[in-house]
């Protein structure tokens, strides 16, 4: 039996595609997974490094490893090692080994090297100046029915609050023929759902002008491989939405009605501190566009609240761009400061109980606005992908998502794991999940 490896990610989707791919390549070079916390012999954590909370979680979780077995080599891999620097990261002694982003793919030759070595060492890039989209695949996913695919690192967006394009470097795209062939082989292990996500999904395929490859050529391709029944998109960004795009889309067979588009603030001052580069009025625009094809779609976004300077008038106006665009879903986030970021040094940076009261009102008014997404499925017909068996008060449910990502249960003994089918939404089970009746299966 080979030597034991308990990986654990921290952060985004991208990130655990990536702790994915790392696992499965260990384990076909003989390396036998185990959950973190048990005894391994190495100790790999997927760092994150979005805000200071996220570098010290990353810090504590390789502590911990550290703290499992003293013995073990413990693996730091990912943002908080190309932000923090190999000399921070070596700093406190609980790390042995420090891989930079566009080079986990390497992780299995770091190691060797070590093994033979015995010394502390690094492999990191200046992310800043990678041109080549670092080429990791799976074979498999976590999830049994939807797998995430990464197609595309990096961004250029240089949005004030945020650290990622010094963590990620700058935009570099996959291969449409790699995202292609994975996906097939996904389809061939029983996979029906799949996520198209990014760093920064919408600059898929613009570094190289002069290719015919962007996201909407990926996105037909993909719809068109034997065996796919959902595509689903992951963050864009309000540009991708143009009239030619969202008609081609509607056009095809298997595109989800659910489009998580960023917003992050709803007053056009804060947008313009924040650096996004669109106005809400361009915002709005696009969510009627939206709409125009996919009626029934639910949008939905990341809004950051007690973002440096952010009067209680620019809150509001906030609060009544979100009521205006009727939501689906949204996540909110009070601002974190982030060293090194320009907002960090901005000055009216806001107090801690002001953001959590402002991220309070908005979760409020935002729970509302799903509470009426739901209400508006009642007495609909909705296609399902059913997911997995659950006991809910008692009974038991076969629950899954629709294409538009709400969760519904049906109730029965039956086993529907991974199957498509059409159902009644009955009303709403609880605050999360639609009680809906088996109409087909197919």
């Amino acid at each position: 039996m080979g030597k034991k490896v308990a990986i654990h990610n921290l952060g985004c989707k991208v990130n655990a595609y990536e702790t994915e791919a790392m696992g499965q390549l260990l384990v076909q070079n003989g390396y036998e997974l185990v959950p973190f916390s048990e005894p391994a012999d190495i100790y790999i954590v997927n760092t994150c490094s979005v805000t200071n909370i996220a570098d010290r979680k990353s810090r504590q979780m390789l502590h911990r490893g550290k703290k499992l077995n003293p013995k073990a080599l413990v693996i730091a891999v990912g943002c908080y090692v190309q932000t923090a620097g190999a000399e921070a990261v070596f700093a406190d002694g609980a790390v042995d080994i420090a891989i930079g982003n566009n080079r986990k793919k390497d992780i299995i030759s770091v190691i060797r090297q070590y093994e033979r070595s015995h010394s502390v060492n690094t492999d990191m890039v200046e992310i800043g100046k990678e041109t080549e989209y670092e080429e990791l695949e799976i074979e498999t996913v976590t999830e049994h029915t939807r797998a995430y695919i990464k197609v595309q690192d990096g961004c250029n967006q240089f949005c004030s609050y945020c650290v990622i394009p010094y963590a990620r470097g700058r935009i570099r795209s996959r291969r449409q023929e790699q995202v292609l062939a994975e996906i097939s082989r996904l389809v061939r292990a029983g996979y029906r759902e799949f996520v198209l996500t990014g760093i920064h999904l919408t600059s898929y395929g613009l570094e190289q002008p002069e290719s015919s490859e962007n996201l909407l050529s990926l996105i037909r391709a993909a719809d068109r491989i034997p065996g796919v029944e959902r595509i689903r998109l992951g963050s864009l960004e309000p540009r991708v939405i143009t009239e030619d795009f969202m008609k081609a889309i509607s056009e095809l067979s298997h595109i989800c009605p659910h489009f998580h588009l960023s917003l992050q603030s709803g007053c056009d001052t804060v947008l313009r501190r924040m650096n996004r580069k669109y106005t809400t009025e361009e915002y709005a625009a696009c969510c009627r566009l939206i709409r125009t094809y996919f009626p029934m779609a639910a949008i939905t976004t990341d809004i950051i609240v007690g973002f440096p300077g952010e009067t209680e008038a620019e809150f509001a106006s906030t609060k009544d761009f979100v009521r205006q665009i009727r939501f689906a879903d949204a996540h909110i986030f009070p601002y974190s400061r982030r060293e090194g970021t320009a907002a960090a040094v901005m000055p009216g940076q806001i107090d801690g109980m002001t953001k959590r009261r402002r991220a309070q009102e908005l979760e409020t008014v935002c729970a509302g606005l799903t509470e009426a997404f739901h209400r508006a499925l009642e007495q609909t017909r909705q296609e399902v992908l059913f997911e997995q068996q659950e006991s809910i008060d008692g009974k038991t449910y076969m629950v899954g998502h629709t294409g538009a990502y709400v969760k519904v249960a049906v109730e029965t003994e039956e086993r529907l794991d991974n199957r498509i089918g059409d159902v009644f939404i009955c009303k709403p089970l609880n605050r999360e999940i639609m009680l809906a009746q088996l109409e087909n299966l197919y």
